[in-house]
């Protein structure tokens, strides 16, 4: 593992600068679309600025209401203008990777991943491209997603380095219907983000790694040796930090040769 980032959303970066700096944590920044609609445009040179202590970045985007394999064409557009504006904030802050949510639902699109696929391929590759410019990579992070074959067949269609997976953990623990062998044996080749937190399958809960139900052990064994960055997305800095001590545990535990 090659990183690990704490994920804030921007508005709250202000509040918690000097424990950011005391504990020189790498980041990944949320900006939700409100935060793009109040955006000056010399603020991410503010932002970066003020991180001066050089920390790894990457960017979370908003997924409120997006829909990039939406079947709306207007829907598309509106999504493809805030990923654009997002992309924009990437090339002041030079992130190892922004991260997208899938947008997929099974019964919204009525277990047809091909109709969510056509539109996706609409939306993914004008960013793609951008991305290559920017030397950035694009991950699609898993949300309702109960079994992996949507994502496997967006990873196959593309078939670019830029373009992978960011598997969420919890989200998995929450919705799956599979194991989660199941999960890795189909995208484990594309994964180059993980986003690490917990719950005890009744919600989303943001737990620190280990206080709730999913099979870390079993993730980082079947990952060991992969080049991955690591999120963590606890809610409060007691469990970030909990959770960058745990992590460090898991790590040691499968590193190769151990």
């Amino acid at each position: 593992m090659n990183a690990v980032h704490a994920h804030i959303p921007y508005p709250r970066v202000g509040d918690y600068l000097h424990y950011l700096k005391k504990h020189r944590l790498d980041l990944e920044i949320y900006f939700p679309a409100s935060s793009l609609d109040e955006l000056r445009p010399d603020d991410p040179y503010v932002l970066k600025e003020s991180l001066d202590y050089n920390p790894s970045i990457s960017i979370h985007a908003p997924f409120m209401d997006m829909s990039p394999g939406a079947v709306d064409s207007k829907v598309r557009d509106v999504t493809a203008q805030r990923f654009s504006h997002v992309m924009d904030i990437a090339e002041v802050l030079s992130p190892k990777a922004v991260v997208f949510h899938s947008g997929y639902e099974k019964w919204k699109y009525g277990h047809r991943p091909d109709i969510w696929l056509e539109g996706s391929l609409r939306t993914w590759k004008p960013l793609i491209e951008r991305a290559d410019g920017l030397g950035v990579k694009i991950a699609i992070e898993n949300i309702f997603e109960d079994e992996p074959s949507n994502l496997r067949l967006l990873m196959e269609e593309l078939h670019s380095r830029s373009f992978g997976i960011c598997f969420d953990t919890g989200h998995c623990n929450l919705f799956t219907i599979v194991p989660l062998k199941r999960w890795l044996d189909e995208l484990k080749p594309y994964i180059f983000e993980l986003h690490l937190h917990d719950n005890d399958k009744t919600a989303d809960q943001h737990l620190p790694i280990g206080d709730g139900t999913f099979d870390f052990e079993g993730l980082f064994y079947a990952l060991r040796g992969a080049d991955c960055l690591c999120t963590v997305e606890a809610h409060s800095p007691e469990g970030v930090m909990k959770s960058i001590e745990r992590l460090k545990g898991h790590i040691t535990r499968v590193r190769p040769g151990s």
